[in-house]
């Protein structure tokens, strides 16, 4: 399934701009990570200039809180698109598996969103909370043709092993059922059954890029064989914001992301079947 199919023509739009370098692949930096666990570095250059590097290098999207959007510069977002957190929780909680919204899908249009996302813990034990959250989210998705990015863990007391494929499944189907139009999670080891997954989704799936990787060359691998397994893309933070050089990262990233896809003819853009082409900056 093409992740244009049977959207409406203002959703097809920001999935354009989303998909501003290949139109099934996605680079995502998620920068959310403040609200959790406090301040990131980015290499020490600040929030500001990170996105600018990251959009001036082949990022397709950063994920921002809705008090961080105010402190970036809104051109960066001609190079790549943001994407609002609505839900939140911080590491200090009784329980930081207990997701709950901080913000709205108005809120996050007024501030220039082409997408929002939500986070969902399959399993913990404020999961009804969360998916009631994520089903109102969902529905005002619809009304104002946004697109919804559901990041869906299974996380709670009764998850023995987070990365058992049956329950990324079952996450995963969960998003689906409730209308995600992109979806974010954990890489299923085997690859058999990560491409059992990706094959049967009729959403992109994304895959989380988890804790800090030793190298560069770990790194790549690991995004490689996700491609490999039909994942759509990769929505990765801390080994993109905590390395060396977060815009080396990054462009190295894209590269292997998006590949060589060259700029669309008109016929093939007004269809959506291709999304804008820039090029990598370095």
């Amino acid at each position: 399934m093409h992740v244009f199919d049977g959207a409406s023509s203002a959703r097809r739009l920001r999935l354009l701009r989303l998909h501003r370098h290949n139109p099934r692949r996605l680079l995502v930096v998620p920068l959310d990570h403040p609200l959790t666990d406090g301040t990131i570095t980015g290499g020490g250059i600040g929030l500001n200039r990170l996105v600018g590097r990251l959009a001036t290098n082949g990022a397709d999207a950063v994920v921002l809180h809705k008090g961080n959007v105010r402190h970036v510069d809104p051109a960066w977002f001609t190079q790549t698109s943001l994407i609002v957190h609505l839900s939140a929780s911080t590491s200090h909680a009784p329980d930081p598996d207990a997701k709950y919204l901080v913000a709205t899908v108005e809120e996050a249009l007024r501030l220039g969103a082409d997408a929002v996302s939500v986070h969902v813990n399959v399993g913990s034990r404020e999961e009804a909370r969360q998916i009631a959250d994520m089903a109102v989210v969902a529905e005002a998705c619809d009304r104002w043709n946004i697109p919804l990015l559901a990041m869906m863990y299974p996380r709670g007391p009764r998850v023995t092993d987070s990365r058992d494929p049956a329950l990324i499944s079952h996450a995963v189907a969960v998003a689906v059922e409730l209308g995600a139009d992109l979806i974010k999670t954990y890489a299923i080891e085997s690859d058999a059954e990560m491409l059992r997954l990706t094959a049967s989704c009729p959403v992109p799936v994304v895959v989380a890029g988890g804790p800090r990787l030793g190298s560069r060359k770990a790194l790549l691998e690991f995004v490689d064989g996700a491609l490999r397994c039909g994942a759509a893309g990769i929505a990765m933070g801390r080994n993109i914001f905590e390395s060396e050089n977060p815009a080396a990262t990054t462009r190295a990233l894209a590269r292997l992301v998006h590949g060589d896809v060259p700029p669309p003819a008109p016929v093939e853009f007004y269809s959506a079947e291709t999304g804008n082409h820039e090029t990598h900056v370095a």
